[in-house]
């Protein structure tokens, strides 16, 4: 049983990584709004006959506080956070994208400081040290020349956003399932993403919907969330939260390794070092906040 759940873990992080390779395969085959969105109604199409009884049961006793949290949780995990991933790897490439995925942690300490998380000296020195191997990698190893890449920025806000659904999940208190929980996330995230999606259909001259754009919206949806939402929820049954959650640093390897091997992008000397700086000032910070 411990051997199927480590193999469900390594499919699920290779499945979170692939996702990062296939929306930099197919930026020129379909506008990152449109396919945030595809993601969404896909999901949706999937999950509501099983979760719309107990919809109909639940939605009443819902709080404002209730509805305050989960559209909160829709805004900064249901749609602007993937749309900003894909819209990103436009402009910068796999590897540097991914590598900002150990950045989470440290997104996750400052955002959770107005809830009454305390930060150390230490904790802030942390910080410190992964923005530096942030600021390395942004500047493609020119630190004195910043000349910062859009892309770059996208990816951090991406990131920003996760850390921010993670620490909202913190303050929920609602009495909804995993699959209901999700219909009412992606729902919101849809109807945030109405904007986005709206402005794309009148002003993106490069709006496709070929089949390789539709294939890569299937994988997103059916793959990177669906099932490996399920693998992760799995593996956090059978391993428990905090070794599962160790491992989440093994994706960006996993995803420069996948970059090269279909991408061939390959990694240089300042993705490397950054990502060393990166590491280090998430250990520092996570050893003086378990003490």
């Amino acid at each position: 049983m411990r051997f199927t759940a480590w193999l469900v873990l390594l499919a699920t992080l290779a499945l979170w990584s692939g996702n990062w390779i296939v929306a930099r395969a197919v930026r020129d085959d379909i506008a990152p709004g449109i396919a945030t969105v595809g993601r969404l109604i896909i999901v949706l199409a999937i999950l509501l006959p099983f979760a719309a009884r107990g919809l109909r049961a639940k939605l009443p006793e819902l709080s404002r506080r209730d509805w305050k949290v989960l559209a909160g949780l829709g805004f900064t995990g249901g749609g602007l956070h993937l749309g900003l991933q894909w819209l990103g790897l436009h402009y910068t490439t796999a590897t540097s994208g991914i590598l900002y995925l150990s950045m989470t942690p440290i997104f996750i300490l400052i955002l959770a400081a107005p809830l009454g998380e305390r930060i150390g000296l230490r904790q802030w020195l942390g910080v410190a040290i992964s923005f530096c191997g942030v600021y390395l990698i942004a500047t493609q190893g020119r630190p004195t020349v910043p000349s910062f890449n859009i892309g770059d920025m996208m990816a951090l806000a991406s990131m920003m956003m996760w850390a921010g659904y993670t620490v909202l999940l913190r303050v929920r208190r609602d009495p909804l399932s995993t699959i209901e929980f999700l219909v009412l996330v992606c729902t919101f995230g849809l109807v945030f993403m109405l904007p986005w999606v709206l402005w794309e259909v009148m002003f993106n001259p490069r709006l496709n919907l070929g089949t390789v754009g539709l294939l890569a919206v299937l994988y997103s949806a059916i793959g990177s969330l669906l099932l490996a939402y399920a693998g992760w929820s799995y593996v956090v049954r059978r391993l428990g939260a905090a070794r599962a959650g160790v491992t989440l640093h093994v994706m960006p390897a996993m995803g420069v390794g996948f970059a090269a091997l279909f991408l061939g992008e390959y990694p240089r000397w300042f993705h490397v070092a950054g990502i060393v700086l990166i590491l280090a000032g998430v250990r520092a910070s996570l050893a003086s906040s378990s003490r």
